[in-house]
């Protein structure tokens, strides 16, 4: 079954990982990006009224939506607590969560109306286990969990569901290639990741919808939930 996921934030290697995995199997992707480069639409998910008419437009041009892969990420820090800069805060507001309200909040109709749809965020162990110098990180990412469980609130009962999925770090191969001698413990491959996100559509809505997802390598489970 052919599915329209539209996956935001897709300009990076994470983005260009999950887009590859979700074309492979047939789906129709719309990968969004600010740039707007690699082949991605340029839209500004901060603009409100932009996400409201990119999601317009996908229900015109579509049909309907049974997918939102939210990639929008960032991170800033400090040494110590004391240090913390409340302009990272900021930065990191907009980024992980207003991003994340103007998308979520235009495609839940959608989503609400689809046969079989899920809404996917990646979160980070950071925002269950915050250190003194990634406060305003941990709390952007605890608040963007926060929404997205919210959101699988609004979803249950439906066909779809929204899910977290958590890492400690992504790694991809030009990381690898930068660093030939580092291991990059505990870091999930971007394609792991992509894997992980297509195969939330092999489990039931009601399975999948509200959990919290541990894709670190070696996590007991691999679910916090």
């Amino acid at each position: 079954m052919s599915r329209v996921i539209l996956v935001a934030g897709a300009g990076g290697p994470t983005g260009e990982a999950v887009v590859r995995r979700l074309t492979e199997r047939g789906d129709t992707v719309i990968a969004v990006d600010r740039s707007g480069a690699g082949g991605c639409l340029g839209v500004d998910l901060l603009d409100a009224a932009a996400v409201a008419e990119l999601a317009e437009r996908i229900r015109a041009e579509h049909g309907r939506v049974d997918g939102v892969v939210h990639l929008v990420g960032g991170w800033r820090g400090s040494k110590t607590f004391a240090e913390t800069s409340l302009a990272d805060w900021d930065l990191l507001h907009d980024l992980l969560i207003r991003t994340l309200q103007n998308v979520s909040l235009a495609f839940e109709p959608l989503l609400r109306a689809s046969g079989d749809g899920r809404f996917v965020i990646v979160s980070a162990r950071a925002a269950q286990r915050p250190t003194q110098g990634g406060a305003a990180y941990a709390a952007a990412k605890s608040a963007a969990e926060a929404w997205t469980l919210a959101l699988a609130d609004a979803l249950r009962g439906t066909a779809s569901a929204a899910v977290i999925l958590v890492v400690t770090a992504l790694v991809h191969d030009g990381m690898r290639a930068a660093a030939p001698d580092k291991r990059f413990k505990n870091h999930t491959d971007v394609r792991d990741l992509a894997a992980a996100v297509a195969g939330l559509w092999d489990e039931a809505p009601d399975a999948v919808n509200g959990r919290r997802i541990d894709l670190t390598p070696g996590a007991k489970d691999g679910d916090l939930s």
